[in-house]
């Protein structure tokens, strides 16, 4: 069995234990989203100051306005009554690291874990790749404050999405634990034109 999987199960044993949040209600307490990257030095319920039924929480790779972000967002506010929203991305994020061609090449050459030396991707092992990877559009970004500004935008704009929803933008800092804002991003989030 692996390492991984006992510590998971251990550690769901002894919540069981104490487990006392079997009454909370489907929709969110705080009636609020954050959408905000997968990184595991990420901790939105300590950065933000929630508790478990406080907010939906919406992770993805860069933290990006997908497809299935905006999905959810939609069900998050049309469905569970959430009314105002933020977009969190982060200092140090990955998807500034590579491009899509960069995510593309690794494929295609391996399905194995690629490593970053300091300057570039590299596969150690390069065999059995694909090439349906070109057929997704990995979300990678240059800019860190553009891509709140471009999330907020795309979100702003979706022809399901109430024009009178804030939506604030920030970036997490990874070495201080601070959220700073993106002012351009939070003005055209809580815009209602």
């Amino acid at each position: 069995m692996s390492k991984v999987l006992d510590e998971v199960l251990s550690a769901n044993k002894s919540y069981v234990e104490t487990f006392d949040k079997g009454s909370l209600s489907i929709p969110p307490s705080r009636q609020f989203a954050i959408l905000t990257c997968m990184d595991a030095r990420l901790d939105p319920a300590k950065f933000a100051g929630l508790s478990e039924g406080d907010a939906h929480v919406i992770r993805n790779a860069g933290g990006r306005a997908s497809d299935d972000a905006i999905r959810s967002l939609v069900i998050s506010h049309k469905l569970l009554g959430t009314k105002e929203w933020f977009v969190i991305h982060h200092t140090d994020c990955g998807m500034q690291f590579f491009t899509n061609e960069i995510m593309n090449r690794l494929l295609a050459e391996s399905l194995h874990t690629a490593k970053f030396n300091g300057e570039q991707w590299e596969n150690s092992v390069k065999a059995n790749g694909s090439s349906f990877g070109q057929y997704i559009n990995w979300l990678t970004f240059k800019n860190l404050e553009q891509s709140v500004i471009d999330d907020i935008e795309r979100i702003k704009k979706h022809p399901l999405i109430p024009k009178e929803i804030p939506i604030y933008g920030f970036i997490y800092d990874v070495h201080t634990g601070q959220l700073i804002e993106v002012p351009e991003a939070t003005k055209i989030g809580t815009s209602t034109t």
